[in-house]
């Protein structure tokens, strides 16, 4: 009896350890890639590949495929959530270091309780609720700002206008998860969404005209590695790990890798990717998961963790 429970405990620490890590460590990755990789190109090349994996492990594995009407529900959500808000991330991590990039990812909670209050209206605005909004704004404001004397450079004005349309256009499409039909199974709605996602990428990627000129053969193989560890390690692999603690632990739990991977990303960029850690990026990520902490351990009848945790998991992916 002892040895299933330790042997559940330890499988469960790993899973941790890789949706903290892994998902943590993707921003450096993206600003890898993106050094040399046109974005909407590495964008739609990590979600196409990782949907074609996700559709065949399904398939493999006998579940039911998507009928016609949640294949359209989930084209439909593959637009907010993967053309705009991965579309915007990639193009944006070009101009805004990887550990910014996740502090603002990291007011998509903040997003999503807006959209249930305006779009779903599942969620009240209280004064816990108004004054954690408060503290993400200013801290999103604190990393903007060319007039507060912080010791280092403020965040790029047209990457962060990206990012934060990026966290608005999760939270819509995570909202609109719950009025549209979708494969009862997360792994094939992921699946089918994923590839969606990466057929619309490359749609955007050709529009944008990031085809000309672009020749795989001269991608560094560093640059393919961090695509090839973004396809695997992280929609695929911590994907998979996510789900398993879904069924294995509180949401709770789960949720807080919401505020855990900022932190990994920033210490990752600093250590690794040659970025600033000055007194400005310590105090806009202290207010963001500050604001982040207290929406998701709000206290909604559900619980605003177990809404961040089923919802916010490809956004990390």
């Amino acid at each position: 009896m002892n040895s299933s429970a330790d042997r559940l405990t330890s499988k469960a620490l790993v899973a941790f350890a890789i949706i903290y890590f892994v998902w943590g460590s993707t921003f450096l990755a993206i600003r890898i890639g993106v050094r040399e990789f046109p974005p909407l190109v590495m964008a739609s090349l990590r979600f196409l590949v990782a949907g074609i994996v996700l559709c065949l492990w399904v398939l493999a594995r006998g579940e039911r495929f998507p009928n016609r009407r949640e294949w359209a529900g989930a084209a439909l959500l593959s637009i907010p959530l993967f053309v705009l808000d991965y579309g915007l991330v990639f193009w944006a991590e070009k101009r805004v270091p990887s550990g910014l990039t996740a502090i603002m990812l990291a007011t998509i909670p903040a997003f999503m309780a807006l959209s249930e209050i305006v779009l779903l209206r599942t969620q009240r605005l209280t004064v816990r609720l108004a004054l954690a909004l408060l503290v993400g704004v200013v801290g999103v404001g604190t990393l903007m700002s060319h007039s507060l004397y912080l010791g280092s450079a403020a965040i790029d004005k047209t990457g962060a206008a990206a990012l934060v349309t990026a966290s608005m256009s999760w939270a819509i499409g995570s909202t609109l998860t719950r009025k549209v039909p979708l494969p009862s199974s997360k792994v094939v709605s992921s699946g089918v969404q994923m590839l969606a996602g990466g057929f619309f990428l490359t749609l955007a990627a050709a529009v944008f005209g990031e085809f000309r000129g672009f020749d795989p053969f001269r991608i560094s193989a560093a640059a393919w590695i961090s695509l090839a560890y973004l396809t695997i390690a992280g929609s695929v692999v911590a994907f998979t790990a996510y789900l398993w603690l879904i069924h294995h632990e509180s949401p709770t739990k789960v949720g807080t890798y919401a505020y855990v991977n900022p932190v990994i990303a920033v210490l990752l960029g600093y250590f690794f990717g040659g970025e600033g850690l000055g007194m400005r990026t310590v105090l806009g990520a202290a207010l963001v998961l500050i604001s982040v902490f207290v929406i998701v351990t709000g206290g909604s009848k559900k619980g605003a963790a177990a809404s961040v945790a089923e919802t916010t998991a490809n956004a990390a992916s």
